[in-house]
């Protein structure tokens, strides 16, 4: 760059640019001590720091790109500095200047560039209104997330509208961005929730805004659809803890849709009780009368007059809101209803009786606990050596909720009475007396001793529900001792025999107490109560396990389900180990059992299971209390649900075989594709729910959507023990998900480019060439990079794509797959440090060695693989 005149007389180190010269060079050279040293001797020798850096900046383009850049090091060593010589700072009329100055360069600035210039030109005492005029001006060139984390890191927000900073975030689908600009401020979190719901209320055209923002860089529209938006109301509202009246439009959707399902399970699964239905329909609508008039709606198409004449009766709803044949029938009710009283019963009781598993202990044994001292008797008996315990766990059911649920009952079966503790109630009871200690206590004291069996079925479920429930037992899992849990036992059983299954099914269908016509109605069994009846003859009734466990007094049935729930879990496993040879199972069952589980087999899970009669799903483990052996990551293969597709994106940075849903599937596509391919399935909230019944026990997997994408990554990753090593790390293409890859040298890479542009010059081509490599590379065993992502490991093979030399323009891949060389920003293949690029052979994505590998890295490093791995990385980054 030519120098002003006068300025080559200067000594080097009184020369922004001449400085900026030599700095380059030790860059270029990577000698870092060298280079921080003589970037704090060269700034002391100049006259104006502050300046220098300015004109530096200036002068140099090096500082735009991501990563730790020259000029992230003369920013950040320049604060240093500064910190040391506090006299140097200036102000007036001079540091406005320099202000203006810094401003120009933010436009393209990189975000780690941003809080040491902040710092160094004492932004934040900037005129407010040239700081938002700033802010303005990135908007109307389309820089908004630039202008967000500006505001952001000057606190500008309490000045913005909201819904203006926010909406084109939105819909580039930057919501952590928007997240964190309204993340201090709880007034703006209210109005932007308050803006987000309005956009789901009926009759809202959400293709207007869309509209208006035409053009936009990178915008998605599909993102700002009701269902999505819903989504991203619940999970703001609960991580602002936010109250969800602030929303009534989401809200009210979201508790018809509960509506919906809890009459699906009422009048065509037949799986719920009246009692628990109507409990939960009670505490659904609530007062709301728009509520209420769909529930009136919904009872006409399933009930008769009478029935929804009585729900009308029951929320008082006034007789203007009602269909003309309700308020008619409404007259008739007193009589009718005594009618009904005076020739109600029956023998439903006796036929269930026959029907369903029944316990075997006089309802004097059940005990149902709620103090302290009650609880007394039931440590005494409990805490024996050798003991036998059933232990199971209640919640109320959550309809969508995030979160884990709170457990409401825990339930401990012997062999001669069953306790059933209200947890709730104890512990509160327990903060009351400054005792909160004593019931985890006991707990810990109960799973961690290995002479006392505790029986279950998905403990691990339940400890975990338990340990939200109460924080202090947060840790019961890592140190539970002589553990059974039975769903591991369901699983071997399903291995054992391929008759397991067809005989259930034929002993349900061929059951002589009741004709086919009596039974049909009801839902096969599975679970627990498919192994209840496989073991004992007849399933479990599970009318009652949906029922609202929070409320008290719980009614009669709860509790007698309740008791049932854990105590078969005694009688199923005296069964299994006085005859396992019977089941298909080996004569050590004893000692197999008691303990931990063995986990020799679990490390060919996958393919084990891809085999079973059973067809249960490849790459999923049951999910049971002891830990499973660990998984690499080419062993395990999601489908995401459209909610998560951030995780997904994170799992197959990973290397994990991913599959994610479109915005427009439907929940039960991840069903389908789960059992097609051999996949877990990952989702959250209510489609859990459904969608749990649909593939094998262990094969669903809920979220925490409350969290951030790369926190769910951690809590898929230690759930199913994946263990991922440094040549796991971007082994998948990110955008079509393959595993193979071509690797192309930077000089054949240029000669590909320019014959791309060639092309285009002539008006044949559009960025993409024909690659044809025979051999692609597969990922096993070496890093692959990402784009700007990765520092590869050496690769297996040295592979180039061989086209005709004539034109240049093709390299070899099996079906002709398009390389994307346009991708390739100008400049990049300049940098002398990037030796090779890879070329997804799916989609012909094009990656190159980057930053991202370590920033990965160091964000999962608890489930990495060994210390020496790590190293390796730091090492390599």
């Amino acid at each position: 760059m030519e120098q002003e005149s006068g300025s080559s007389a200067q000594p080097p180190g009184q020369d922004p640019l001449l400085l900026l010269s030599s700095l380059q060079l030790l860059w270029t050279k990577k000698e870092m001590k060298k280079l921080k040293e003589e970037i704090r001797r060269g700034f002391a020798g100049l006259p104006e720091p502050l300046a220098g850096l300015v004109d530096m900046l200036e002068g140099s383009s090096d500082w735009k790109g991501r990563g730790h850049s020259l000029g992230y090091y003369l920013s950040t060593e320049l604060e240093l500095w500064l910190k040391e010589h506090p006299a140097v700072q200036q102000s007036g009329s001079e540091l406005k200047k320099l202000q203006a100055r810094v401003l120009r360069l933010l436009a393209q600035c990189p975000a780690n560039l941003l809080d040491p210039l902040i710092s160094i030109y004492q932004l934040h005492t900037a005129e407010r209104n040239c700081l938002l005029e700033h802010v303005r001006h990135l908007c109307r060139q389309g820089a908004h997330k630039e202008a967000a984390i500006l505001s952001i890191k000057l606190k500008l927000q309490p000045d913005q509208d909201v819904e203006e900073m926010c909406t084109p975030l939105l819909l580039q689908d930057k919501t952590n961005v928007v997240e964190d600009y309204v993340a201090e401020y709880p007034e703006l979190q209210s109005k932007l929730l308050q803006t987000l719901d309005s956009w789901c209320e009926p009759g809202f055209n959400i293709g207007g805004i869309t509209r208006h923002y035409q053009g936009l860089s990178g915008a998605k529209p599909e993102k700002l659809n009701r269902r999505v938006l819903s989504k991203l109301i619940f999970r703001l509202l609960e991580k602002f803890h936010l109250d969800p009246a602030l929303c009534p439009n989401v809200t009210n959707q979201r508790h018809l849709r509960t509506l919906h399902y809890l009459f699906y399970k009422r009048f065509v699964e037949k799986t719920m009780t009246e009692e628990t239905w109507a409990e939960h329909v009670e505490s659904t609508v609530g007062e709301n009368r728009w509520l209420q008039g769909e529930l009136i709606q919904l009872l006409l198409s399933r009930c008769d007059l009478s029935t929804a004449a009585r729900w009308a009766q029951r929320c008082q709803l006034p007789e203007e809101m009602l269909p003309p044949a309700v308020a008619a029938e409404l007259p008739k009710l007193p009589t009718r209803d005594r009618a009904e009283e005076a020739t109600g019963g029956g023998d439903d009781e006796e036929r269930k009786k026959q029907d369903y598993y029944q316990l075997p202990i006089p309802r004097a044994h059940i005990h149902f606990l709620q103090t302290w001292e009650e609880t007394l008797q039931c440590w005494e008996k409990v805490l024996q050596p050798g003991q036998v315990v059933g232990m199971d766990m209640e919640w109320r059911p959550s309809f969508g909720s995030v979160g884990r649920p709170r457990i409401a009952l825990l339930q401990m079966a012997l062999k001669e009475e069953v306790f059933l503790l209200d947890l709730p109630q104890l512990l509160e009871q327990a903060e009351s007396q400054g005792q909160e200690e004593k019931l985890p206590h006991f707990l810990q004291m109960l799973y961690s001793d290995a002479a006392i069996t505790k029986l279950g079925y998905g403990m691990s479920g339940d400890l975990s529900s338990l340990a939200a429930t109460c924080s202090a037992l947060k840790d019961t899992e890592k140190q539970a001792r002589g553990v059974v849990d039975l769903l591991t036992v369901d699983k071997q059983l399903q291995k054992s025999s391929a008759d397991w299954k067809k005989g259930a099914r034929e002993a349900d269908a061929l059951s002589p107490e009741h004709s086919s016509q009596e039974r049909g109605w009801r839902q096969p069994e599975k679970g627990l109560s498919l192994l209840v009846q496989r073991v004992l003859g007849k399933p479990l009734d599970k009318a009652q396990q949906m029922s609202n466990w929070e409320r008290r007094p719980l009614r009669e049935q709860q509790i007698l389900y309740a008791a049932s729930d854990a105590y078969c879990l005694l009688e199923v496993y005296e069964k299994l180990c006085k005859d396992p040879e019977s089941f298909g199972l080996s004569s050590d069952l004893t000692k197999s059992l008691v303990g931990k589980p063995s986990t020799k087999a679990r490390a060919k899970l996958n393919k084990q299971e891809a085999a079973s009669p059973s067809g249960q799903c490849q790459g999923a483990r049951q999910a049971s209390l002891c830990a499973p052996a660990a998984l690499c990551p080419r062993e395990f293969s999601v489908v995401c649900d459209n909610m998560l597709q951030g995780l997904g994106r994170y799992l197959r940075c990973l290397g994990v075989d991913v599959c994610m849903l479109q915005n427009q599937d439907e929940h039960r596509r991840a069903a389908e594709i789960a059992r097609q391919e051999g996949r877990v399935i990952l989702t959250s909230g209510l489609p859990y729910q459904t969608l749990r019944s649909q593939v094998a026990e262990g094969r669903c997997f809920s979220v925490n959507c409350s969290e951030k994408a790369k926190d769910q990554a951690l809590q898929v990753l230690k759930h199913f023990n994946v263990q991922v090593s440094l040549a796991d790390i971007f082994s998948r293409c990110q955008v079509c998900n393959c595993n193979k890859y071509l690797k192309v040298s930077r000089e054949r890479m240029k000669q590909l480019v320019e014959s791309s542009r060639q092309e285009l010059g002539d008006g044949s081509g559009r960025g993409c060439l024909v690659m044809t490599q025979e051999r692609p590379i597969q990922s096993h065993g070496a890093t692959v990079p990402a784009c700007g992502a990765a520092q590869p490991s050496p690769s297996p093979a040295e592979e180039q794509p061989q086209g005709p030399e004539r034109s240049g323009a093709s390299a070899a891949a099996p079906g002709g797959t398009a390389l994307q060389v346009g991708t390739i920003p100008p400049g990049l293949l300049d940098r002398a440090e990037l030796s090779d690029f890879y070329c997804c052979s799916g989609c012909g994505k094009v990656f190159w060695e980057g930053s991202h590998f370590g920033r990965l890295v160091s964000q999962f490093q608890e489930v990495l693989g060994t210390a020496g791995d790590q190293q390796s990385l730091y090492e390599l980054s």
